[in-house]
């Protein structure tokens, strides 16, 4: 039976196969899957899809994506971890440039100004957090922190780690599921009215082997925690390190953690210029003071900038290369793949489009719209704005508890109006009841919040 070449998948051709296995000594494709055991190999035959052109596969592609809805259609006031906010031109213009858009973070590939702008990136986000080092992004806000806490169980030589219990479950599981089996992870309680850390629950949990606190601050749940100031003067009684999770859109209005005592603050960096791509396009970042302890035990890439023998002629390029597993793959400190450099790159080209007072102006306009929207939701009856006592951000719980309807019913009811009502909670959060956690941001009007209320207050009295 003749070998059927598929166009998708390479080096079918028989000629070629042939050739190959020449090369490497092997007798035929299956030799190659020999370590595989007999009882997990599939031996039936594989109905591959018939081949399309490249034009009938975009169709095909496009039809499926088109039956997405999307923030272009819906008014949106969803968040929990992937935000609506408003991405200047500029940022999209310059991370679809050539030279930066395949701006993968190994070697080797040429550089065109690649390793500026990445210094740049991390000048820029450490001016934001007030740290010293930052790096090349990770994957997500939950490698970030995965990362954090693994810098900080290597630099204490200790192996627990405390979670506060309102960081977001899908990062939870993220950080323990990285540091599992090297590292114990236990969670400390919050007060369901503030959401403040339970403090007595923390010095009951803070032994000698706990090598850092994880929080975040805004919260996932919205609400700003104040007590980083107490919760740092325990660590350090204990020589602990304090590990704080921040959205740095958030930076503009508030003190960063570097300022309440974080040895090592991480984050997300979608807000700052990417758009959500359907959850997508996320970054995060890590940043701590410039000591060699904590430089030491970053995996990930790091840029800096150096004289060359030109005289006023600067270079930029790796700080502490052997550190990573680019360098020396079986002694990295942490397998670090690709990372997302051009996220980190747009985060540059954000930051300095906007500067201090851009990141202010954005942060007092989306306090103002969140401020606004719980008002106008407090009108409602049965429904409680903001469910914590708390100051938050932009995000707040709303509690449904006293209205005859669930949170799912409500969304449903909302997405008939062609809006995207907040996170249902009563799973990851069951202590709350029927609350979902909406988000308000800079490109919310004062119409779409009075649509939204209105829409709810129509859903409730029917």
């Amino acid at each position: 039976m003749s070998q059927k070449v598929h166009p998708y998948i390479p080096n079918m051709v028989p000629e070629v196969q042939a050739e190959m296995l020449k090369v490497i000594g092997a007798e035929s494709i299956m030799e190659l899957y020999s370590c595989i055991p007999e009882e997990l190999q599939f031996k039936e035959e594989m109905k591959l899809p018939p081949s399309l052109t490249e034009y009938e596969l975009r169709r095909h592609i496009e039809g499926l994506l088109n039956k997405n809805t999307s923030t272009k259609e819906n008014l949106n006031f969803l968040g929990a971890g992937c935000w609506q906010h408003f991405i200047p031109a500029v940022c999209d213009e310059i991370n679809q440039r050539s030279e930066f858009l395949t701006a993968y973070a190994g070697e080797p590939y040429e550089d065109h100004g690649r390793f500026q702008a990445l210094f740049e990136y991390q000048s820029l986000v450490a001016e934001l957090v007030d740290m010293d080092v930052v790096n090349v992004p990770t994957f997500d806000w939950g490698q970030a922190a995965a990362t954090a806490v693994r810098m900080a169980a290597r630099i204490t030589g200790r192996n627990r780690v405390l979670l506060a219990k309102s960081v977001a479950p899908e990062r939870s599981k993220i950080m323990i599921n990285y540091g599992t089996p090297d590292l114990q992870f236990e969670f400390v309680q919050f007060d369901t009215q503030s959401g403040a850390m339970d403090l007595a629950d923390l010095k009951a949990k803070l032994t000698d082997d706990v090598a850092a606190v994880y929080f975040e601050n805004p919260s996932y749940l919205g609400f700003i925690e104040a007590q980083g100031p107490e919760i740092s003067k325990l660590l350090k009684g204990n020589d602990s390190l304090m590990v704080v999770g921040v959205d740095p859109i958030s930076l503009g209005v508030l003190a960063p953690p570097s300022h309440y005592g974080a040895d090592i603050v991480c984050g997300d960096l979608q807000p700052l210029g990417m758009h959500m791509n359907f959850s997508g396009g996320q970054a995060g970042f890590i940043a701590t003071r410039d000591e060699v302890k904590f430089v030491q035990e970053y995996p990930s890439r790091l840029f800096g900038i150096v004289p060359t023998v030109k005289e006023g002629e600067y270079g930029f390029g790796d700080v502490a290369y052997e550190r990573t597993s680019f360098a020396l793959r079986e002694k990295g400190k942490e397998s670090v793949g690709t990372q997302t450099a051009l996220w980190g790159i747009t985060a540059g080209v954000y930051l300095a489009l906007l500067g201090p007072e851009g990141m202010q102006e954005v942060g007092q306009t989306i306090m103002q719209n969140s401020q606004y929207a719980v008002q106008q939701l407090n009108q409602l009856t049965g429904v409680t704005g903001s469910r914590l006592e708390s100051p938050f951000f932009k995000e707040f719980i709303v509690d449904f508890n006293q209205t005859r309807l669930s949170v799912e019913q409500i969304n449903q009811r909302l997405i008939e109006k062609k809006i995207f009502g907040g996170k249902d909670l009563s799973q990851e959060f069951p202590e709350f009841g029927q609350s979902a956690l909406f988000c308000v941001t800079e490109v919310h009007t004062k119409e779409d919040i009075d649509h939204l209320v209105q829409s709810i207050k129509e859903i409730l009295t029917k």
